[in-house]
């Protein structure tokens, strides 16, 4: 069938609307028509080669939309389900069969190879092949192929075209507090940049009772969104003064967790030494391969810190996303506070004002 597209060809370059060729689906996969799309920093990332993905390619990996058809081996959904797209995973390594599928032996194969497991690909323009399968979905397009490894069905009374930022970004922040860093009620968090992912940490945060988030942002309509979602307290670093002193004078001994979103080095040791004893400390972010940290061993030895790395909240979509609408509905995690919405044809539009921090999450809306 055809449909469009969004191609990188380029790094740093526009992405260009083209029409291609979607495979008929085989057996074990499921036709989704799109309705939205969240645009991620992980797509941006990947447009501009922080890992090496092939192109051209299609990206888009926080896919929402409508169950088109289904191969003859699929029984988890069926046509007319209103579903979610999120990561993939082989489904048989020890961290899959542990149902930890964010830890997928193969997450870099699966997720950014731009191929089916056998080599293939999807999709193509005449005689030249497009990489696909991208997150196991390419989901910045009319219609993406996915699995029943990565297709999240979602109650229909749900607001569907809000949904596909729960597939990445906002599933991962709310899921490194509540899944990864699991702190008691009643105690401190402080996150450390607030776009997307920062946002969702400190609305889960709120949603669990902590009683002392603070959010670090050099943007102050960022930090006036965080305290409207949840954040007790705002530092912009750019107004001076120690950020770490300024968090343990307002805790005291610092904070029981603290979580890095922005991927500098620099702010990640300060993540670290803004712990107080025995604290965690999880980071995300799509660094370049092979960034190094430096960081005072004998701070983290004798003060019993932790720090990790988080990949998708520690979530399992098919138990998570479904919370998340869940508590959504009841207005605990009010994450559309965050969305901005463009037409599919201004993706690079939503990008930009992305990058340049205008607007915490877009969501193109694909043609009805």
């Amino acid at each position: 069938m055809k449909i469009q597209a969004a191609v990188v060809r380029a790094p740093h370059a526009p992405m260009s609307m083209e029409t291609l060729d979607l495979e008929a689906i085989r057996d074990n996969e499921i036709l989704v028509r799109l309705v939205a799309t969240g645009v991620c920093h992980t797509d941006i990332a990947m447009r501009d080669q922080a890992f090496p993905v092939p192109q051209p390619i299609v990206l888009g990996h926080e896919g929402a939309g409508v169950v088109e058809a289904v191969g003859r081996a699929v029984r988890k959904v069926k046509a007319g389900d209103h579903v979610v797209m999120s990561f993939n995973s082989c489904g048989h390594c020890d961290s899959c069969q542990e149902h930890a599928p964010s830890y997928c032996h193969d997450f870099f194969g699966a997720n950014f190879a731009g191929q089916r497991p056998d080599g293939t690909s999807p999709l193509s323009r005449g005689a030249e092949s497009i990489h696909g399968n991208f997150f196991g979905q390419s989901s910045f397009a009319t219609y993406s192929i996915c699995t029943e490894r990565n297709i999240v069905k979602v109650p229909q009374s749900a607001p569907l075209e809000l949904l596909g930022p729960l597939a990445c970004g906002i599933q991962t922040g709310a899921g490194a507090v509540i899944n990864a860093l699991q702190p008691r009620m009643g105690q401190s968090l402080a996150v450390f940049g607030s776009g997307s992912v920062g946002m969702a940490a400190i609305m889960a945060a709120r949603a669990i009772g902590l009683t002392t988030i603070i959010a670090v942002d050099l943007v102050d309509e960022r930090l006036a969104l965080a305290r409207e979602l949840g954040a007790t307290h705002t530092l912009n670093p750019k107004a001076g003064g120690d950020t770490v002193a300024e968090i343990k004078r307002i805790t005291g001994a610092g904070v029981h967790r603290s979580f890095e979103t922005t991927g500098v080095m620099k702010v990640l040791r300060q993540a670290v030494e803004s712990l107080a004893p025995r604290g965690t400390c999880g980071f995300v972010g799509a660094s370049a391969v092979g960034t190094e940290v430096s960081l005072d061993v004998i701070d983290i030895m004798t003060q019993g810190k932790t720090l990790r790395g988080i990949v998708e909240g520690d979530a399992n979509p098919d138990v998570f996303i479904p919370a998340l609408i869940a508590l959504h509905a009841q207005g605990r995690f009010p994450f559309d506070k965050l969305i901005r919405f463009y037409p599919f044809e201004r993706l690079n539009e939503a990008i930009q004002d992305s990058e340049a921090g205008t607007v915490v999450k877009p969501v193109v809306r694909m043609p009805a």
